[in-house]
């Protein structure tokens, strides 16, 4: 019985834990910001909303990197419009069984079986991924608005917060779980970063060189649903696939190798979040909207910024400029 209660007290403990930095964290940005005039930072909501777009800001720009440079740039949305579906699923739950599942748990169960539907349906089928994609994304879609139909369009209020974001959802609880999916996430890219990076610039070298590719394909697909999905409390299902390409297209414009330009794609990603946060609060727009119109913002400065100062190298070319990643993915010189 101990034994069986064991993981369940280790997972409160640590939640508890992180409740506790992102409380502390809070006060802090509360005490760096106050003597500058900045109160919004003082107010718990914005403070847990900031934790949360900041861990967004890291981890979608980190994965996106992968898929932009894979052309997979439309698997974000897929994954977003699958979620939709697990958002339906959760609320329908709640409201016809008084099931009291969170829609957060159901869209990322949902998400991360669509992704691995993806990557079936291109292994096992003459499809193409683009086509995986397109097939998953009106399944998806299709089967959220048959979920919410099923209700009498009972939980069509409900869901529109999930559509569009909303920093009022944002809970402390759901900014402690965003930054451990979100450790996670960076933790695992970190760990597989070489194989990942091999098998993103050379796929058919990767299988020559006997690395596992269809389980880094999975793994990539399963982590863009873990971002998607974290993403999605304050950017909604119809934007959170900007935050995966947009930070990204901009790092490519003055980016010269593939670590350089994952490195921009979090800045320029950080800087969307803080702005467009700041915005929303100021003016009373939408966050997720006011986050992505500041990183098209900011990739239209960066377009500019090339014409005006060329670079001396294409970053699509400089694979190797990461010290030989490429080529070392399997640890040989």
């Amino acid at each position: 019985m101990t034994a069986a209660l064991l993981p369940q007290s280790s997972t409160v403990l640590l939640l508890e834990f992180v409740n506790r930095l992102v409380q502390l964290f809070g006060d802090g940005m509360c005490a760096a910001t106050r003597p500058l005039g900045f109160e919004i930072l003082c107010y718990q909501f914005m403070q847990q909303a900031f934790v949360a777009g900041l861990c967004v800001g890291v981890v979608a720009p980190l994965v996106g990197s992968f898929l932009v440079h894979r052309e997979m740039a439309f698997i974000g949305d897929t994954l977003a419009h699958t979620a939709f579906a697990g958002v339906a699923i959760g609320l329908f739950l709640g409201s016809a069984f008084e099931i009291g599942v969170s829609p957060y748990v159901t869209a990322l169960v949902v998400a991360v079986l669509s992704a691995l539907l993806i990557e079936l349906i291109a292994d096992y089928t003459d499809a193409y991924g683009d086509v995986s994609m397109a097939i998953v994304l009106s399944g998806g879609f299709a089967l959220g608005t048959v979920v919410i139909s099923l209700t009498d369009g009972g939980i069509a209020v409900g869901i529109s917060q999930y559509l569009f974001g909303s920093l009022s959802t944002v809970t402390l609880e759901n900014a402690s779980v965003l930054l451990l999916l979100s450790a996670l996430v960076v933790g695992v890219v970190g760990l597989t970063y070489k194989q990942l990076l091999f098998v993103t610039f050379d796929e058919t070298a990767a299988r020559v060189a006997r690395v596992n590719v269809p389980l880094y394909n999975r793994l990539m697909v399963m982590l863009t649903a873990l971002v998607v999905v974290a993403a999605m409390q304050i950017m909604g299902v119809i934007l959170v696939a900007a935050m995966l390409v947009v930070p990204v297209a901009a790092a490519a414009q003055v980016a010269r190798s593939f670590r350089e330009s994952v490195l921009v794609a979090v800045v320029v990603g950080e800087l969307a979040v803080l702005l467009g946060l700041a915005a929303s609060y100021q003016y009373g727009v939408a966050a997720g909207g006011a986050i992505v119109l500041v990183a098209i913002g900011l990739y239209a400065v960066a377009v500019v910024g090339d014409r005006v100062a060329p670079r001396r190298s294409e970053t699509a070319t400089e694979a190797t400029a990461d010290g030989g990643d490429v080529r070392n993915a399997e640890g040989r010189p």
